[in-house]
């Protein structure tokens, strides 16, 4: 088994099945795919498999997930379909002490071994807990978002 097969099963259980609340700015959303990311898409009809399929594609692929360690990759994979691809790979930065650009490059790749991935996902988690306390929508999704940062604490220490 792969680290995105590993890494799949958790994210879903945490983007849950379909979801369309007035708040969220993803609008209609289907097993964390979002109307307003793909809208194109007819997310209602939206099936698990094609879910797998998008993350594999636009989150794990496209920011070489395969190249960090399976904790890393997690925290970054779960972060990125959350937050954002730029965002998540911003917080990866900053845990690292690299300047934040936004793009998984040669400088963050080699500063990754570095770091223990471990202490690396840890850091990414408490960034994301800044992160999400500074949003405007914090008082609405914030309960929902410390409950999935404890599950994947959770997940990343049974996978180290």
């Amino acid at each position: 088994m792969n680290n995105f097969d590993i890494c799949i099963a958790p994210v879903l259980k945490n983007e849950g099945g379909t979801s369309n609340h007035p708040l969220d700015a993803g609008k209609l959303t289907k097993f964390g795919i979002s109307q307003r990311s793909y809208p194109k898409l007819d997310i209602a009809a939206l099936t698990v498999e094609q879910a797998k399929a998008l993350y594999k594609r636009d989150f794990w692929d496209k920011n070489q997930l395969d190249r960090l360690p399976l904790v890393v990759a997690f925290e970054f994979f779960d972060c990125a379909i959350n937050c954002g691809a730029g965002t998540a790979a911003r917080l990866l930065q900053r845990s690292l002490g690299v300047a934040e650009d936004g793009i998984i490059g040669p400088v963050t790749l080699a500063k990754i071994v570095d770091i223990a991935p471990d202490k690396l996902a840890k850091r990414m988690l408490a960034h994301r807990i800044k992160f999400y306390t500074k949003l405007s929508k914090w008082p609405t999704f914030g309960a929902g978002w410390v409950n999935r940062l404890a599950e994947n604490a959770l997940w990343e220490v049974e996978n180290v």
